[in-house]
């Protein structure tokens, strides 16, 4: 770590104590307070932890405060100024945290002090809101006590914590991901049970359907099943009381996906894809209709009906063609996902050279951190083309790159797709690159 960032964190820690108007002696004092409620006293002086404090902060040469410093500034901080518990963006801890990591403290540390502070807030009573923004969880608890102080202001601000979350698909596990949207699913569900102000009352269930579909994709992902199947019933029932057709597209596509992996067969996820592009149709986005049309595709490839797979795939790209400018979605999907719609279609009912051609096209297009799940996926299924290409070796090198990020997302569609791809190398069970790559996926599922 540079002596620059080692300076921008020992500013922040002291930009963070001054903010509460607390002196050096201060900190030692709550910090040394602090160690003794947490069952850990100091056997020094508060003297010698006011010299340590001195040293984070030092503009010449700082140290990086030891593991169990860490741990008591992570509690001290954790709680804002007026005492309240508070974990979320923009708190204290989240500045904390930044200011380690410019320290050089690891992001697997930075993770673990996350989820001790989470555990500590959900497992003593304290409201879930703590993983909220302090803003944010202060109106959010006005308006829970009297329903009628829902306001624009914080439907925005409840917008944009699940835009946040959203945000960090592919660089936040899955599981730290379900705990910050937490509080949001929490807070839709009370209020809906309340008489809200009629005006306020569907952008509180498009907020909820949005929020709904999100956390069942990551009740999924991290294997809760059942709980994604009713987060996706809430979510199609909130979408389909909005008159507002994409909207509900939007919600069987994503729950379709998570149905192919989840649920026998294909019978399950085509009656969603289906009831998607049937939405999607009159519905006023084309983005969402190509969407559709490209999961229609998949499905139909995986049950070997070619012509329809094909049929589907040049609506989709037709879709995409359309001008988009005032298309009312806000997804993502490109050409560049669409053409990993075209691999899979090519690996099932095609060509594999020309799948392995789509894919790497649509990898190396996929490069925002959003994307990184998918592009995970889009590399185990070029994985698995090699092998039909009769490439092992390289394929095998691809899904080494897949079972680092599936394993450090906790994406389950990539780590599914990745052990298809490993039964297709059974042929090759005894080489040694097999090995070598078994061993790496062992080590993966046990972190």
């Amino acid at each position: 770590m540079s002596t620059h960032s080692r300076l921008t964190g020992a500013a922040m820690l002291k930009r963070l104590r001054r903010s509460r108007g607390w002196s050096l002696a201060n900190v030692a004092r709550a910090l040394v307070d602090m160690a003794a409620r947490l069952g850990q006293p100091f056997d020094t002086s508060i003297a010698s932890v006011q010299r340590s404090v001195a040293r984070w902060e030092s503009s010449t040469g700082p140290i990086v405060p030891g593991e169990r410093y860490q741990l008591l500034l992570a509690h001290l901080y954790a709680h804002d100024a007026r005492g309240q518990m508070s974990l979320g963006s923009g708190s204290d801890l989240a500045e904390l945290l930044e200011a380690l990591g410019y320290f050089g403290v690891s992001e697997g540390r930075l993770n673990e002090l996350r989820t001790i502070l989470v555990r500590t807030a959900t497992g003593t009573g304290v409201e879930l809101l703590a993983l909220l923004g302090p803003s944010t969880q202060a109106a959010l608890s006005v308006a829970l006590a009297d329903p009628s102080r829902l306001d624009e202001g914080l439907l925005a601000a409840m917008r944009d914590s699940i835009s946040h979350v959203n945000g960090q698909v592919g660089s936040v596990p899955f599981v730290r991901l379900q705990l910050l949207l937490a509080p949001i699913i929490e807070s839709c569900r009370r209020l809906l049970d309340m008489s809200v102000p009629s005006l306020f009352l569907p952008d509180l269930q498009l907020i909820s359907a949005q929020a709904y579909t999100l956390a069942g994709r990551f009740a999924f992902e991290t294997r809760d099943d059942d709980a994604s199947r009713a987060l996706y019933s809430a979510a199609t029932d909130m979408a389909g009381s909005l008159g507002v057709p994409w909207r509900r597209a939007v919600v069987h596509m994503s729950n379709a996906l998570v149905t192919l992996y989840s649920t026998p067969g294909l019978d399950a996820a085509k009656a969603l894809i289906d009831a998607a592009v049937r939405d999607a149709r009159v519905g006023q986005s084309v983005t969402v209709r190509a969407r559709a049309h490209a999961l229609q595709a998949e499905i139909a490839a995986r049950a070997g009906a070619e012509k329809h797979a094909k049929a589907a795939l040049a609506l989709a790209w037709y879709d995409l063609d359309q001008d988009r400018a005032a298309d009312p979605a806000t997804s993502s999907f490109s050409p560049a996902h669409l053409r990993g719609f075209e691999g899979v279609t090519s690996l099932y009912v095609g060509d594999p050279s020309q799948a392995h051609d789509y894919f790497a096209r649509s990898a190396q297009a996929l490069v925002a951190p959003r994307e990184r799940v998918q592009r995970a996926i889009v590399s185990a299924d070029q994985a698995l083309a090699r092998i039909r290409l009769g490439d092992p070796h390289s394929a095998a090198e691809l899904l080494h790159g897949c079972i680092d990020a599936a394993s450090e997302t906790g994406g389950r569609v990539a780590m599914i797709r990745l052990r298809h791809a490993r039964q297709d190398l059974r042929p090759w069970r005894r080489e040694g690159f097999i090995a070598d790559l078994d061993d790496h996926l062992i080590e993966s599922i046990g972190r």
